[in-house]
């Protein structure tokens, strides 16, 4: 029977419960036990699938085919721990449940309300699989405070109340601002969440306190008395140089201690540190550095692309390299050169994305690193960007394009070299697809497996000919395309298992220019980097002492 840990958060947003929730998982699993993390969001969508990368930051795809918040990239990451379908959910999801239920009659013609129906589902939800871990980690969305919030808290108050004492703990993280006029760092605000928190029956066990220094003696003890919590159990959350140096900087302070101390887990198994302290090593210790850009359309918030900025980071770790990222809007090459923007990098990365805003310079950018010699990733739209240069400029289909942008335009203008994938094998069946269909979770989602050609770069990367991974698209190569690009050294060197669906192609002719149908960087980890990654930042740090 897991235990459950409550991950809560106040003051203002964006205070890194996400990042504090995967450290943690990442401290009680070098300790020896087994965790799994959940994140429940209070917004009214069913999932992120639709969102703009602007309102929300990127989309995390799961091996079963969930569209998730960002946050479970940074608990695969940290834990290694491959996140479910059943490990995110959001308020429009639990209401959309709920709403089949009744009109199905499971209700047996009962009122709806939000207690108890709504609540009894958000207690079923985190309920999923707690035999399996001994610690369930589940982070809630948003502030304590929000009105959209409230099931969510109250939920999980009454989950508190159904369980045994002590198999639930509640970690509530705030903000500690530092007023430079007075010179003092304010506790109020703390002391006011945790006041909020109590109004709904939940008395935090842990604080966890942001701030941009340590906390005094003073102050914590303060915190500890009017808060209602242990003085140990006042954690300080400093701002950090790197997140890989999390789970070692939480373990300073006492969190994972202060936990089991909680739980009343004595004596505590002492926690295996190296891997972290390995991480740490290689991001604080470089032995060289270089420069990546990343041609995408929305280079305005990182967040669109954290799973990629990470996983270069990764790869710069795994070559003992820092990799610099600068973020390179494609819409400037509608009008610019691309020459002076792209010459000083070392490596060129073209991400996904939908629409056909930026494209075009995202083909300007495949064209510059293929002329050029330089290292090339594309990845999904950017690997379909890469196709479709190869098409114009060297095979000769001079008015190559994707379906999307004719659909999205209306007209026909484009030789669609990219089509609307209509249908795909999944598993034992066969999956069909219109225009006309929902927008929301339709695309080829999740894990499938691909076969590379013996002798290719991309299975010298990986070692084998059999991979798997996570895709999101639902646009793809045409493989009728395939024989004229091959004969112009454009190699589709991975492939779905029935051979219809192209999933890598690379230049023969070239260094290292490889595009990917799939995503690679939601399976790359600080202590197991993505081989593609891995090898892309070698290139790029070949060349780097060329220049």
């Amino acid at each position: 029977m897991a235990r459950f840990i409550f991950i809560t958060g106040g003051v203002v947003s964006s205070l890194g419960k996400g990042l504090a929730s995967a450290a943690l998982g990442a401290l009680l699993q070098a300790r020896g036990f087994s965790v799994r993390l959940r994140k429940l969001d209070p917004y009214l969508n069913v999932d992120p699938g639709t969102m703009s990368p602007f309102e929300h930051g990127e989309v995390f795809v799961t091996d079963d085919g969930a569209e998730t918040d960002l946050d479970l990239g940074h608990y695969e990451r940290f834990t290694g721990v491959a996140a479910r379908t059943t490990d995110s959910v959001s308020s429009g999801r639990i209401y959309s449940t709920v709403l089949e239920k009744e009109r199905r009659g499971d209700y047996l013609g009962k009122t709806i309300q939000v207690i108890p129906h709504v609540t009894n589902q958000i207690k079923e939800f985190i309920s999923i699989g707690e035999d399996e871990v001994d610690f369930m980690l589940c982070e809630i969305g948003g502030t304590v405070g929000d009105i959209e919030g409230l099931p969510f808290f109250e939920a999980i108050r009454q989950f508190s109340q159904d369980k045994p004492r002590g198999q639930c703990l509640f970690m509530h993280l705030t903000l500690l601002p530092f007023i430079k006029a007075s010179g003092e760092l304010k506790t109020k605000p703390t002391q006011h969440s945790v006041k909020e928190l109590r109004s709904i029956g939940i008395a935090p066990d842990i604080l966890v306190c942001r701030s941009e220094g340590p906390i005094p003696a003073k102050e914590r003890e303060k915190l500890a008395l009017f808060c209602n919590v242990r003085p140990e159990s006042v954690i300080a959350a400093q701002d950090l140089k790197s997140i890989y140096e999390a789970p070692l900087a939480y373990h300073r302070e006492g969190l994972d201690q202060a936990v089991l101390d909680a739980f009343q887990i004595n004596p505590a198994p002492r926690p295996e540190l190296s891997r972290w302290e390995d991480v740490a090593d290689r991001i604080y210790n470089p032995e060289g550095e270089v420069k990546v850009a990343i041609v995408g359309k929305y280079t305005q918030l990182e967040d669109a692309y954290k799973s990629i900025a990470e996983a270069l980071t990764h790869g710069g770790m795994a070559n003992r390299v820092k990799v610099r990222v600068e973020w390179v809007d494609a819409e400037i090459f509608d009008r610019e050169d691309v020459t002076p923007h792209l010459a000083p990098f070392h490596a060129i990365l073209v991400p996904g994305g939908f629409g056909e805003r930026g494209t075009e310079g995202k083909i300007k950018a495949a064209q510059f690193a293929r002329e050029h010699k330089i290292p090339y990733l594309g990845i999904c739209l950017g690997m379909q960007m890469a196709v479709i240069e190869a098409a114009r400029n060297v095979a000769g289909v001079t008015a190559a394009g994707s379906e999307e942008f004719d659909h999205e335009s209306g007209e026909k203008r484009f030789e669609p070299v990219v089509y609307h994938l209509k249908e795909w094998v999944q598993g034992n069946h066969k999956v069909a697809r219109s225009h006309s269909d929902d927008k929301g979770g339709t695309m080829r989602l999740g894990a499938y497996d691909a076969t590379l050609k013996d002798g290719s770069k991309a299975a010298k990367i990986y070692g084998t000919t059999t991979i798997d991974e996570r895709h999101r698209h639902r646009y793809e190569v045409d493989v009728k395309y395939r024989k004229a690009l091959e004969a112009e050294g454009l190699k589709f060197s991975g492939m779905s298992p029935d051979g219809r669906l192209p999933e890598i192609v690379e230049w023969d002719n070239h260094p290292w220019f490889i595009g990917v149908q799939f995503h690679p960087e939601l399976k790359s980890k600080p202590f197991a980097p993505h081989p593609l990654f891995k090898d892309f930042v070698r290139a790029a740090k070949d060349i780097s002492r060329l220049v």
